[in-house]
């Protein structure tokens, strides 16, 4: 699938939501994208979880790391068109973690894979904590980037995504959706207590 022909499938499904949203990284935006809707689809999901592991064919990874909760499902896809291994980091209080016994050896090389990229705070996230662990990543696959094409966010891996959405994201303060009084969804998973 192209560019275009993802966007479609999002649209098609429904997964891109219009109306004053707060993301994950708590900004404002009139677009949302519910990527979930996508990942209703195991053969869609896996067509995107195989050509994101070509975006890394030339440098080969052994595990996946993806930010809990929205990644999961397309991380599990990436490691599955790879054969690699799959793990997950998840929100303690503030901090990105890994649990569940998931830990990382020295020689690990880690793809890390997000659903959907804004400022990149998630992703930095889990680079950081790879380092951390003493594995090397080397690079974050991203189902869609919707991140400011003028400030890209500085991850410290390359950074490559199937789609690439320019959309306008504002902080409370600047948001033209708040000015009106537009009521706030917040449709993301970040800010789930589990």
């Amino acid at each position: 699938m192209d560019e275009a022909e993802i966007l479609e499938a999002l649209e098609a499904r429904g997964a891109v939501l219009r109306g004053h949203f707060r993301l994950s990284s708590g900004r404002h935006s009139d677009v949302f994208v519910q990527k979930f809707r996508v990942f209703e689809d195991p053969l869609l999901t896996r067509t995107l979880g195989e050509q994101m592991a070509q975006m890394f064919e030339e440098d080969p990874f052994d595990t996946v790391a993806s930010p809990a909760v929205g990644a999961i499902v397309l991380g599990y896809s990436v490691a599955l068109a790879s054969a690699a291994r799959m793990i997950f980091s998840e929100r303690e209080g503030d901090d990105m973690t890994f649990r569940r016994g998931f830990n990382l050896a020295p020689d690990e090389r880690v793809l890390v894979v997000e659903d959907v990229v804004t400022t990149g705070g998630s992703a930095r996230e889990v680079v950081d904590l790879v380092r951390a662990a003493g594995a090397t990543p080397i690079g974050a696959a991203v189902l869609l980037d919707r991140s400011d094409p003028n400030d890209p966010p500085d991850l410290g891996v390359p950074l490559r995504s199937l789609v690439r959405l320019d959309v306008a994201s504002f902080t409370e303060d600047e948001c033209p959706q708040c000015a009106e009084g537009l009521e706030l969804e917040d449709p993301g998973s970040r800010r789930l207590r589990t």
